[in-house]
């Protein structure tokens, strides 16, 4: 399990942990890999961007000698800005840890899957199915990594790797409050010009955010339906994560372009005015 830290990832190892699987679970920081220690996880060092650091982790697998249940693919980065502001360091970061840091990692633990016909869960998000004003590069990354995954699942499936997608909608985690905390940032750095353009956009994206921290669906909550995914023995090829992914998933199939557009605005909006109305 990458990006094993905190969030999903840190419920999803605790769940799994707690009904007798040994996880091996990604982090970065040594205490995030001492709570997961106490949760009777084994903690390893990774970084999904380092080659050494999975090599490292390949390498442990295959010295243990035994089978390879599934690789999680959780590790995620988000930069939410305007595509004309977000600088290019910020799209290359997202897209590094988001798609090619979970393409390095299932290259690198393929060979045990197919030893143990286990299989590759990839969390994307609705994101990647919808994408709203501020979230090209961290929707585009996760539309990436649902297609890399839609190809994965028609390669493996005759050789006995199944490929599941999970799909979160609004949660509260800490990648949130770090991704808004980083959203201030940008509308900071941004010029007055860009500013003048995207100030109400990116008004409506904090507004947001700040909306999951009342609504947004728990980490536990969701943790259980990445259980499933990993363990239930004919897995879906996709399952959806609270109410609005549920209904985003359902609804992009019989609206058009510009009127989800004006639903997604509508909806920015309305967010924008309550948060508004509950700080004044």
């Amino acid at each position: 399990m990458s990006g094993a830290s905190t969030g999903l990832g840190a419920a999803t190892t605790r769940t799994l942990a707690e009904r007798g699987f040994h996880v091996l679970a990604g982090v970065r920081r040594e205490q995030d890999g001492e709570r997961l220690r106490q949760a009777g996880a084994e903690p390893v060092n990774l970084d999904v961007t380092h080659a050494e650091d999975i090599a490292r982790l390949a390498a442990r697998i295959d010295a243990s000698g035994k089978p390879l249940r599934a690789v999680v693919n959780n590790a995620g980065l988000a930069a939410n800005a305007p595509v004309e502001t977000l600088p290019l360091e910020d799209w290359r970061a997202v897209f590094d840890v988001n798609v090619f840091g979970a393409v390095a990692l299932t290259q690198a633990l393929l060979p045990a899957l197919h030893r143990s016909s286990g299989r590759v869960v990839n969390i994307t998000s609705i994101g990647g199915k919808v994408a709203m004003p501020a979230f090209g590069a961290y929707s585009g990354s996760k539309f990436a990594l649902e297609a890399i995954s839609d190809s994965l699942r028609q390669e493996l499936a005759p050789h006995g790797v199944q490929v599941v997608i999970v799909e979160p909608g609004g949660m509260r985690t800490e990648m949130g409050s770090r991704g808004t905390s980083a959203a201030e940032g940008q509308l900071e750095r941004m010029t007055p010009r860009q500013r003048d353009l995207y100030g109400e956009t990116m008004s409506a994206f904090l507004g947001y955010a700040a909306a999951l921290d009342r609504t947004g669906i728990t980490a536990d909550e969701a943790a259980r339906t990445v259980m499933t995914a990993i363990t239930a023995a004919r897995p879906r090829t996709r399952y959806t994560i609270g109410r609005e992914a549920a209904l985003l998933s359902r609804l992009i199939r019989f609206v058009s372009d510009r009127t989800l557009d004006r639903m997604i605005t509508r909806t920015l909006r309305s967010q924008t005015m309550d948060t508004a109305a509950a700080t004044a």
